[in-house]
């Protein structure tokens, strides 16, 4: 029988939003825009404090915000693990915050 995985783990970032490097830890976040019926979903490096990818679709669906982690890694190339923080929405994909 296989044991259910959480869908999310504790949070291991709890408001320090400081990191000593790049691409240790990103944040995601989704966002409505009105004007147009789109939704934004972006990938923040914390290090930089920049986008580092995006993804706009007309629907709120789990891929907006997997299509912006995607650009985030095809432009960056990280070479270790990192910590992807998100406010656990729905339209989180469900395998962030699960453990590997």
């Amino acid at each position: 029988m296989m044991e259910s995985v959480p869908r999310c783990i504790d949070n291991t970032l709890p408001r320090r939003f400081d990191v000593d490097a790049q691409d240790k830890a990103w944040v995601t976040d989704i966002t409505y825009i009105r004007k147009g019926f789109a939704y934004l979903a972006v990938g923040i490096d914390l290090f930089s404090r920049r986008v580092i990818g995006w993804s706009l679709q007309s629907r709120q669906f789990t891929d907006v915000v997997l299509q912006a982690l995607l650009t985030a890694v095809w432009r960056r190339k990280p070479k270790t693990t990192i910590l992807i923080h998100s406010d656990q929405a729905p339209s989180s994909p469900a395998w962030i915050g699960q453990p590997s």
